[in-house]
């Protein structure tokens, strides 16, 4: 327990970039964060970075996720634990630039295609799903 009130209590002026994307609600988790870091999907002032990077106000980040459009964000202030979504939004300006229509266009077909294809099993069929796939070939059951 801390002996200094919360109102005096004064936010850092640089923070490891783990840390921050985490306490920014950028990654759900710190490890998910570093995990992300180390595999190269962020890049702080246009170079790959390490977790223990120290961040400082003006930096720039693109964050990479899968197959999506890349997001960057530009770190404005730093907190010293966790706060709400809504204030951590104050930590950083997005400056991911909106999508094209193209490019929201592609998504959503892309989203159609996976919902027509239906869920991926993970498992060997069992007796309804061979009986169902004789029916679709137009065998007897």
């Amino acid at each position: 327990m801390s002996l200094v009130p919360e109102e005096t209590k004064a936010a850092p002026d640089t923070s490891r970039i783990d840390a921050w994307l985490d306490i920014a609600c950028l990654f759900k988790t710190r490890s998910e964060a570093s995990r992300a870091v180390s595999s190269g999907k962020v890049e702080v002032n246009g170079q790959r970075v390490k977790p223990h990077r120290v961040l400082r106000p003006g930096d720039e980040i693109v964050i990479q996720r899968g197959n999506g459009p890349r997001q960057s964000v530009i770190v404005r202030a730093f907190a010293s634990q966790h706060i709400a979504k809504a204030a951590a939004r104050q930590l950083y300006e997005d400056v991911t630039p909106p999508p094209t229509p193209e490019q929201v266009e592609a998504r959503r077909i892309e989203r159609l295609l996976r919902k027509a294809a239906g869920p991926v099993s993970r498992r060997a069929p069992d007796r309804r799903d061979r009986r169902a796939l004789r029916r679709l070939k137009g065998k007897p059951a």
